[in-house]
């Protein structure tokens, strides 16, 4: 059993210290996580690794410590927080999205250059799609979020989901072949 599982039973159990200890144990994880998500990202995501691992953090635990505690295991809470990430982005994309926050306009770099316009309507397209994926296949629909939002191989989105490798792969083949019809024939998270 691994700390991170015994913290996670701690937690739940109500000690005002695990979430501290939480924290320390998969910080540097859900970072890693995080910063290979968004290195997929196109130019213009203003969203950093740190500030997206503390909001998927607070969305889990939440200020106080508690949050819900009813994680089964490791795999358990690195799934949680694959898509507390994925609905984050959402949001930012969405928000990005709209005219009152800019959704018209060309971002600008300091050095003067003009950056590529970031395209907030592919990772709604996705979403949507990983909507469509759900209600057909959600299991595949799963496996998609932990390796595309969350970041995990497919080796550790199966020990995630709970599955064996071999099923993991050919979920992760399907679901990559029905987001490519769904989304036009677009790459949908190549490896």
């Amino acid at each position: 059993m691994s700390d991170t599982s015994q913290i996670l039973r701690e937690l739940a159990a109500g000690d005002p210290e695990a979430a501290a200890r939480l924290w320390a144990q998969v910080y540097d994880e859900l970072r890693r996580l995080a910063a290979a998500r968004l290195r997929g990202e196109q130019a213009g995501q203003t969203l950093q690794p740190t500030a997206l691992v503390h909001e998927a953090y607070f969305r889990l635990v939440g200020a106080a410590g508690g949050g819900e505690s009813g994680w089964a295991g490791r795999g358990h809470f690195f799934a949680a927080a694959s898509e507390a990430m994925r609905r984050i982005l959402v949001e930012a994309a969405r928000r990005k999205r709209r005219l009152r926050h800019g959704g018209g306009r060309a971002r600008v770099e300091l050095t003067d250059a003009p950056a590529d316009d970031a395209d907030p309507d592919g990772v709604i397209e996705l979403d949507e799609a990983l909507t469509r994926l759900e209600a057909e296949d959600a299991a595949s629909a799963a496996l998609v979020k932990l390796r595309y939002f969350g970041g995990l191989s497919v080796e550790e989105a199966a020990e995630a989901a709970g599955v064996s490798r071999a099923t993991a792969y050919r979920q992760w083949a399907y679901a990559r072949a029905w987001l490519r019809c769904e989304l036009g024939g677009g790459a949908a998270g190549a490896e």
